[in-house]
């Protein structure tokens, strides 16, 4: 294995850009000769990565917002398609992503090209045929939870389990002062974190919700600080617009840029769009409601198709309902205000909830990087 090998990597969103920058760091700390190259964010391009398109060209969630940009997303993997075939990577890795991933990983590896792809898309939730679709797309799958694996082994497709990097990441205790002295809070006091996505179209949804959700609890708790981190500077500006349009801006919010686990850290309960960041407030040990809004057709769509009674990872992962969710219709700010209240003034329940999220934590953390970066190396050639 001395050639210099050349891995060709998709990643879609913040997430995945986290997650693919640990497996290049672990692969290149295993094969310095390694090269990376396709589509992906800035902690991969730190990592080394070019990126031939950003990431945030594919950032979009929900079946009418894809339609709304369906031409330049269908013209991205067009064009990567044919300069992937002309010039064939060694290995292929779609980083999540499944509904731009799948398809261009089953041309690829009809071509000959070795495919893998980096977490599981959400067959236990919704859409479970498409296990059939993923065996005809990639060679093996690497899992990040442990309910997925069994599924896969069923369907006769090569898996493997690695774990979540943000378990390996977060400490099993996070320091709740120690968390506000490093964002410069006061050491006592109630804070909320309110977390409404990292993508755009998430924000133009939730935006408003979680301003007018932060003026209720204001008018109960005229003490109450409100930690908004946010990943770019778009989605700070839809927050701060949205500040401006509820005519709240003399209400405490902190925007923050990133920050996003030491705002959880520091805060007594955390407000979050579902995705990601619900499994991070679980590995931080704070107690959460989980919420998200989307167009209504694809929401009555996502609801029709789903399995499960709940949505947030936490919930998915416990096999029940830790934390409350309010979705869609139920998302009002009058419903969020009085769950967030209610959770903050509930020590019972911060302490069970720390409970369950340990075993959750312990559970998860396996040094994925190591183990997806081992999987890998077994599936370059010889």
């Amino acid at each position: 294995m001395s050639r210099p090998f050349r891995i060709a990597i998709v990643a879609g969103e913040a997430s995945g850009d986290l997650l693919a920058s640990h497996l290049i760091a672990a692969l290149k700390a295993r094969l310095p000769q390694l090269s990376f190259f396709g589509i992906g964010g800035p902690k991969m391009m730190a990592q080394g990565f070019t990126a031939w398109w950003p990431m945030e060209k594919l950032a979009v969630m929900g079946y009418v917002e894809v339609l709304k940009r369906y031409r330049e997303i269908a013209g991205i993997r067009r064009d990567l398609k044919a300069r992937l075939l002309q010039d064939p990577p060694d290995l292929f890795i779609g980083v999540d992503a499944p509904d731009f991933n799948l398809g261009l990983e089953a041309d690829l590896k009809a071509r000959g090209v070795t495919t893998l792809h980096y977490v599981s898309p959400s067959i236990w939730a919704w859409r479970g045929k498409r296990i059939h679709k993923i065996a005809q797309a990639v060679h093996r799958v690497l899992a990040l939870f442990p309910m997925e694996p069994p599924l896969y082994e069923k369907a006769g497709v090569p898996v493997t389990y690695v774990g979540h990097p943000l378990a390996d990441q977060i400490p099993l205790h996070t320091d709740k002062k120690e968390a506000r002295a490093k964002l410069n809070l006061p050491l006592e006091g109630t804070l909320y974190a309110l977390l409404p996505g990292s993508r755009q179209s998430e924000l133009e949804y939730l935006a408003d919700t979680f301003v007018q959700t932060a003026r209720l609890i204001h008018q109960l708790q005229p003490q109450a600080i409100f930690l908004v981190p946010l990943a770019t500077r778009e989605t700070r500006l839809q927050f701060e617009t949205a500040i401006y349009r509820q005519q709240v801006a003399n209400l405490p919010f902190r925007l923050l840029f990133g920050h996003a686990q030491d705002a959880m850290g520091a805060a007594d309960v955390v407000l979050v769009a579902s995705g990601t960041a619900t499994l991070e407030a679980a590995l931080v040990k704070r107690p959460m409601v989980i919420t998200y809004k989307l167009s209504p057709t694809t929401y009555r769509m996502m609801k029709k198709r789903g399995y499960l009674p709940y949505v947030g990872l936490p919930n998915v992962l416990a096999g029940r309902f830790l934390v409350p969710e309010l979705l869609q219709d139920e998302a009002t700010p009058e419903n969020l205000a009085q769950a967030l209240v209610n959770l903050a003034s509930d020590p019972r329940v911060a302490s069970y909830l720390e409970g369950e999220f340990t075993r959750i934590h312990e559970q998860l953390r396996q040094n994925t990087a190591a183990r997806a970066a081992e999987a890998v190396i077994a599936c370059l050639p010889s």
